[in-house]
């Protein structure tokens, strides 16, 4: 018998049915069945059912003679069910690639439980991806010693979203117990409170393994109806379920209290209802909250209005909402009256003298000791000692802070009483919270590493790249700029053509690459042994860049648990997103599942990519400028250029990276796992591509870029100009002019 049936009721979806199959036939996992239910379509759902089943023996249709609904059409297939495992997939929404698989992983850690419960994204027909909000409940039962509970060891299992679709059912135990699906709207509701209240062992999995489509008409459930009256007798069922199990009556109360909210959250729903039925639909819930009233007080389990007549709760309802147009309404003039306070005590300590003795610091927007001002800052303290050096951190990331070092929430009094009057200004991004730069202060722009991707006024000729971007206020922030820093004359020319504003090009090297050029060991090894690598592993670093041109900004070009495996033994692959995906549904679909099993090593969360740079022995990446980095480590590097001429044209790119490459190029999945395979990625070629690209874009680190900066920036000292540590004297003059004209930063665009 096979390990998973999935059931698929079809109903004028056939827009959507082929995705849905496919995700089901492209899994990496095979043992399974797949049952269909035509539930008498009368678009060509059918027939796209039966092709499919022609092409592949594990799908069977069951095409029923009349339309029966949603919920009789999954109990149609029941019967016909052989596997160890039932999955229900709606027609419109699709697995995620290697969901099978991870669900398997997951019940074969778990002894088989009777359900498991898995994550979900919500996919917007407009091309948004928003992940479940309870996405942390998962995660915390997930942890869950042995892996398995009940509802009332974790009844927060019970406050997801009450569908079939994000759980996995052993079929002995949904047999034993007989459970059905109703007919008619919400038949989930009768279905899943039973079987997560009935299940001994239930078991969760924090991997998103279902897409939820979201369209903007087509939902049974966001369509004006009277059918909504439906939700009534689904709870009497859950009800009645409960009265049949004594062992149960426990639950009443909370079951009464989620009756009456998802009652009135239905009656909230501008669309659901046709206006002249919603008195009704009111009454009939506070009928059926009256029928099941628990024993003790209405507070203890359903909302109090629900004991008012309709008019008092259409009252108390627009009274909610006046007071809550008030309440927004004090918020804002609050919030202006704060900004209008802050600016009073800036003023008011701009009357003071500028302290020649303070620096302020921050990086990547205030995410912490990172970075390029990092480096500065270490050697501010070597060199510039008396200098006090005070950072800006988000609350949420000051417990990364290293001990002893002085920060302050970005936007507090104290913040802003330091800004007012500190000389030294040193980002890597430019500062808000700043009205006014004084006379006399010194910013140091540190910039993100050597540009790649277009930049500042250059984005203006990319609508889509500068969504939600003000590059008028860009600019202007900008202006401020005293010092921009540079690794290489490439740098310098786009700087001056993306930020044509008055600041000086330092050529002083980029400071974060200190350690890259020296090579520090012991922090590599220090990162390895943090990661777990095993001793004497290859490394392999992944290190996408985000994309600009997708919604979520990522795409796999490749599925990296087959990358993982592809490498053979001996090699780890360690896998790093952008920062700015961390908290994104990226890692939810599959990293994070796949860093627990330990496929691959998640990087993600690391803050300092210095070290996982030094921890590595090849980089794999794709438009990142992480590869100018990573080039003065004199390491291998691989571009997978699967995607360029998409990043080309929609967010723009200065150089052809492909025609000048610091490695190998590969451009299809195949050709990157044939690289590592026959062991090219550090053959000749590859050193000689490198030691090109080192000569031209690490002309100016020498490993002594902080020590620089603040030499000569901060205390005016002179110091021998950055000669390179990549190449012999004179490799870099054969480098192009710099730029007059446009064109030739948009080759590719």
């Amino acid at each position: 018998m096979p390990r998973f049936t999935v059931i698929v009721p079809a109903h004028r979806v056939q827009g959507f049915l082929r995705q849905c199959l496919d995700s089901v036939l492209g899994q990496s996992f095979t043992d399974w069945e797949l049952i269909a239910v035509d539930d008498r379509s009368p678009d060509r759902s059918g027939e796209i059912l039966d092709s499919y089943a022609a092409r592949d023996p594990r799908i069977t249709v069951l095409h029923l003679p009349e339309n029966a609904g949603l919920g009789r059409a999954r109990n149609a297939a029941l019967p016909h069910a052989t596997g160890d495992h039932l999955l229900f997939l709606d027609s419109d929404d699709t697995l995620t690639p290697g969901a099978l698989r991870a669900i398997a992983d997951r019940l074969d850690e778990t002894g088989d439980p009777d359900v498991l419960v898995f994550d979900y994204v919500r996919a917007h027909w407009w091309g948004g991806v928003r992940r479940n909000a309870l996405a942390h409940v998962l995660a915390r039962t997930r942890a869950v010693p042995g892996g398995a509970f009940t509802a009332a060891e974790h009844p927060e299992i019970l406050e997801l979203l009450m569908v079939v679709w994000n759980k996995a059912y052993r079929r002995e135990f949904v047999e034993r117990h007989g459970f059905r699906f109703p007919p008619g709207y919400y038949e989930d509701t009768p279905w899943t409170f039973p079987v997560l209240l009935t299940a001994a062992r239930i078991a969760s999995l924090d991997r998103v393994c279902l897409n939820y489509r979201q369209r903007p008409t087509g939902s049974i459930l966001s369509t004006t109806s009277r059918k909504h009256f439906d939700l009534h007798e689904q709870y009497r069922r859950v009800f009645a379920f409960l009265d049949e199990r004594p062992e149960l009556a426990h639950w009443k109360p909370y079951l009464h209290r989620k009756a009456g909210e998802h009652c009135l959250d239905v009656l909230g729903k501008p669309d659901r209802l046709p206006p002249s039925a919603k008195g009704e639909f009111f009454r009939a819930t506070a009928r059926l909250l009256r029928e099941h009233r628990p024993p003790g007080a209405w507070t203890d389990a359903a909302p109090r209005v629900l004991r008012l007549p309709y008019a008092a709760y259409l009252l108390g309802r627009k009274a909610s909402a006046a007071r809550h147009r008030a309440g927004a309404a004090a918020a804002r003039l609050r919030a202006v009256a704060a900004r209008r306070g802050d600016r009073i005590r800036q003023f008011a300590h701009r009357r003071r003298a500028l302290d020649g003795e303070l620096a302020l610091y921050s990086a990547f927007h205030h995410r912490g000791v990172l970075g390029d001002p990092a480096a500065i800052h270490r050697a501010a303290l070597e060199y510039a000692p008396h200098i006090r050096g005070v950072w800006v951190v988000r609350p949420e990331h000051a417990g990364q802070v290293p001990e002893g070092v002085e920060h302050v929430a970005p936007g507090s009094p104290r913040h802003l009483a330091l800004q007012a009057r500190a000389t030294w200004f040193v980002n890597d991004v430019n500062w808000p919270w700043m009205p006014v730069k004084r006379p006399g202060s010194v910013h140091i722009h540190t910039h993100r590493g050597t540009p790649l991707r277009y930049q500042g006024a250059d984005l203006l000729t990319k609508p889509g790249a500068r969504r939600g971007l003000d590059v008028p206020r860009m600019l202007r922030r900008a202006d401020r700029w005293d010092h921009s820093l540079v690794a290489n004359r490439h740098s310098e020319r786009v700087w001056d053509r993306a930020f044509p504003c008055h600041f000086t090009s330092r050529r002083t090297g980029s400071p974060r690459n200190d350690v890259l050029v020296r090579g520090d060991t012991a922090r590599g090894a220090a990162a390895r042994a943090r990661l777990g690598i095993p001793a004497g592993h290859t490394v392999v670093l992944y290190a996408p860049a985000r994309r600009d041109h997708t919604r979520g900004g990522h795409v796999e070009p490749f599925d990296p648990a087959r990358f993982a495996a592809d490498l053979g033994p001996g090699r780890t692959l360690v896998v790093r997103l952008h920062p700015s995906l961390a908290d994104g549904p990226a890692r939810g679909l599959g990293l994070a599942e796949l860093h627990r099993r330990g496929v691959l090593v998640d990087a993600t969360d690391e803050p300092h990519v210095e070290d996982l740079m030094l921890a590595s022995d090849v980089l794999v990446t794709d438009h990142s400028s992480l590869m100018f980095d990573y080039a003065n480590l004199d390491r291998p590097i691989v571009v997978h250029a699967d995607d360029l001429p998409a990043v080309a044209a929609s967010r723009g790119l200065y150089l052809d990276i492909t025609a000048e490459p610091p490695g190998h190029v590969t451009r299809a999945y195949e050709e990157l796992a044939a690289l590592f395979a026959s062991d090219t990625w550090r053959d000749e070629e590859s050193a000689r591509l490198r030691a090109r690209f080192r000569a031209v874009y690490n002309e100016f680190d020498d490993g002594r870029a902080a020590e620089r900066v603040v030499r000569t920036l901060m205390l005016g000292e002179p110091m021998p100009a950055a000669t390179g540590g990549s190449g012999p004297a004179g490799t870099t003059a054969a480098l192009p002019a710099p730029a007059t004209g446009r064109d030739d930063l948009q080759r590719l665009s």
